[in-house]
């Protein structure tokens, strides 16, 4: 079902639902039924493996009720956002250059992250929970507040992979290997 289908028949249905309680004088629970044609759909949605909003929500950069892996290769600076669902970051095989750091952001929401990374490599934390996990490689976690790691690797004002994450109602947890 695309959304413009789904949309057209929510129009209708309050349509109807407004000429019977005028001409016919019956109240019909309008708002109690959209709501449960919208969990209806979404379900479907969710069968048959399509996105849920529009097909111009998702981008390289982002899942929603999905799952998406990402190797070294594939990820540079720029924002990742997971939301109601799962991203699994393998970083082992990055090999941050330069003077500059390489920055990493990852947004979950109501989802799970996994991040991946070498012992090797230099590597600095930033994660900010609400209602959530984050949990780092030496076991240092924050559920509601604020959390920082550095790497044995790591060395102020040189190349490295900085990674600022923020979890609302989710879990993220960073492995070294």
């Amino acid at each position: 079902m695309s959304a413009g289908l789904f949309w057209g028949i929510l129009f209708i249905l309050i349509g109807i639902s407004i000429v019977i309680r005028v001409v016919f004088n019956v109240d019909f629970p309008l708002f109690k039924f959209l709501f449960a044609f919208l969990f209806i759909w979404i379900g479907i949605r969710i069968m048959l493996g399509t996105n849920v909003l529009s097909s111009h929500s998702e981008g390289e950069h982002n899942v929603i009720f999905g799952e998406k892996r990402w190797t070294g290769t594939e990820v540079g600076s720029g924002e990742y956002n997971i939301i109601f669902g799962k991203g699994v970051f393998d970083l082992r095989d990055m090999k941050p250059e330069g003077l500059e750091p390489l920055m990493v952001q990852v947004h979950t929401v109501f989802g799970g992250t996994e991040i991946k990374v070498s012992k090797d490599i230099p590597l600095r934390v930033e994660a900010n929970a609400v209602f959530g996990g984050a949990e780092m490689p030496n076991g240092n976690n924050a559920a509601f507040g604020s959390v920082q790691y550095e790497s044995p690797a790591f060395v102020k004002d040189s190349a490295h992979l900085f990674i600022k994450a923020d979890v609302v109602f989710g879990g993220l947890q960073i492995k070294e290997y």
